[in-house]
């Protein structure tokens, strides 16, 4: 069993064994990869069938829950979020032949480290999720206030439509990195660089 629950009880909403599903999609991500350990699969070309729900949820903290167990294998973490895909704000894990729906509480990724690197003479911030995906802070990738439960909160989008929370620790990081003044409203800002995108962040 992926999850160590050893319950095979039938929800009857669901026809099919999630603890099958889960190897399934771990079989198939261990069978395609490749060297580099994080490259992501060309999900955006692939258009399987649907297949149901999965007792699966994502917590807001970033915890894996399956049927009440919580997911503790970081490997296996990871393997599953390379093929966590999006579509008609629904999150999904997909493979060529199956797509299955899972709950997802705000975001499925989690950013823990946030850096300077130098490319081609400019200063880029790069974050670095608990899943190993590097993500260069850029028009495509910017970062974002966003409330969830009542709290501003810092994002940063990485792909498919998905994107990570800025942990607390990371995000002072970036407080670092940045420049905070006062606007006209008395709202404190924080500005960002990231070689030409500039990006100025209520807070």
């Amino acid at each position: 069993m992926i999850n160590e629950n050893d319950s095979s009880q039938n929800t009857g909403k669901i026809v099919f064994s999630d603890d099958k599903n889960l190897m399934n999609i771990a079989q198939y991500l261990k069978d395609v990869q490749q060297s580099h350990k994080r490259s992501i699969p060309p999900l955006e070309q692939w258009h399987p069938k649907h297949c149901g729900k999965m007792d699966l949820k994502i917590k807001a903290n970033g915890e894996w829950w399956h049927e009440g167990q919580l997911i503790k294998r970081q490997s296996l973490l990871d393997l599953f979020s390379r093929v966590l895909w999006k579509e008609d704000g629904k999150f999904y894990l997909k493979t060529p032949v199956e797509q299955i729906e899972i709950e997802v509480e705000d975001e499925p990724l989690l950013i823990n480290q946030a850096d300077q690197v130098e490319i081609e003479g400019k200063t880029y911030l790069q974050l670095t999720t608990s899943n190993q995906d590097v993500v260069i802070v850029d028009e495509q990738h910017p970062i974002f206030m966003r409330e969830f439960a009542g709290e501003l909160r810092p994002y940063v989008h990485v792909r498919f439509g998905m994107n990570a929370l800025i942990q607390r620790q990371s995000f002072y990081h970036l407080v670092n990195y940045g420049n905070l003044s006062e606007n006209q409203q008395g709202d404190t800002v924080l500005t960002l660089k990231s070689g030409d995108l500039v990006l100025h962040l209520s807070t």
